[in-house]
């Protein structure tokens, strides 16, 4: 197990299906064949989802705030348990303590990523389950999402979404930003960082020579600056630096089509969360995998939130979690990726 990487895995907000996949997923064998796994959470709420589903435990349990949980496990599940009373009873609905305990639950993740490599509580990278940002805010945190809390935690100088599946890959300029707002936030540095992250990403993915299509932010790219001017001003000069800089990238194009010619690019770079967000979720929901560009840290994530609507039943799927798993091991694999595995 000592020459295995850890991963480790975030239980998300504990009223939502992140403690079921967790459970459906490490109860695949195949899954520990690479990696061992750490889970950060409360081991009485993964123990209740299991009993649901007809699921043995097959973790070993360490109190988070015990000794032993600074010393070597030779174990291949470990559950670092850190509860909250009350969890067991809450409602599937945002509340106050699912938003302090997912959230710390995230801080001592990154908190054990960033420690020295001989480290016992050294893991290589992290898996969040969904968190429910309402039950952040109520707890009083002002963190937008996962995203922001890894940037400034591990001093990451930028970043960017990128989602990856077998039909697509986007990469979003702008990430967790009301529409209204998008206009005074974006710019010709965040266009290009988005760009030029995508570049490195798809080389991190095993793609050599990586084509990039970039959209527009107006409906017909802004039907040359009639319908808007931000492809002229930002989007364009990003576009012809990032090409001064060697990366085959071409557009702005209508976001309303690029999506439809996927096999002539290997990445795509949206401007705004929902706008490449849709195609992503039509074309691959359950199986893409949300990895966060720029991080000193492998951190990956499914494709979905927290879905209080189904926590109560079976029928969590835990697809894109078992997906978020294997990027990440891949990722911190010394063997290069190879694009037809994705």
């Amino acid at each position: 197990m000592n020459n295995k990487p850890t991963i480790g895995i975030t239980m998300g907000d504990p009223a939502g299906i992140g403690p079921q996949i967790i459970a459906k997923a490490i109860s695949d064998r195949k899954l520990l064949l690479h990696n061992r796994i750490v889970i950060y959470g409360a081991n009485d709420v993964l123990t209740l989802e299991a009993d649901k589903c007809g699921i043995n435990p097959n973790w070993f349990r360490v109190d988070a705030k015990s000794n032993r949980a600074s010393q070597p496990i030779d174990s291949a599940i470990v559950v670092l348990d850190d509860s909250e009373e009350g969890l067991l009873h809450l409602l599937r609905e945002p509340s106050i303590v699912g938003g302090v305990v997912s959230k710390r639950w995230v801080e001592i993740a990154i908190e054990d990523s960033l420690r020295k490599p001989n480290d016992p509580r050294k893991i290589d990278a992290i898996v969040t389950a969904p968190i429910c940002k309402q039950s952040w805010q109520m707890a009083g945190y002002k963190w937008a999402g996962h995203t922001e809390l890894f940037a400034v935690r591990t001093k990451a100088k930028r970043h960017a979404m990128m989602f990856v599946s077998e039909k697509l890959r986007v990469v979003l300029a702008t990430c967790h930003i009301p529409l209204m707002d998008i206009r005074n936030v974006l710019t010709i540095g965040k266009v290009h960082d988005a760009i030029d992250l995508a570049f490195q990403g798809c080389k991190q993915l095993g793609i050599e020579s990586p084509r990039i299509a970039v959209t527009g932010l107006n409906p017909h790219a802004g039907e040359n600056g009639l319908l808007g001017d931000e492809e002229v001003r930002l989007i364009e000069p990003a576009i012809k630096l990032a090409r001064n800089n060697g990366i085959d990238v071409r557009g702005p194009f209508p976001a309303d089509t690029i999506f439809t010619k996927l096999e002539s690019f290997d990445v795509v770079v949206a401007m705004y969360h929902d706008q490449g967000l849709l195609p992503v979720k039509l074309l691959s929901f359950g199986s893409a995998v949300n990895w966060t560009l720029g991080l000193p840290i492998v951190r990956t994530s499914p494709d979905h939130g927290t879905a209080f609507d189904i926590a109560d039943t079976k029928d969590a799927n835990p697809h894109s979690l078992i997906h978020a798993i294997g990027l990440a091991t891949a990722l911190i694999s010394p063997k290069p990726l190879l694009k037809s595995t994705l």
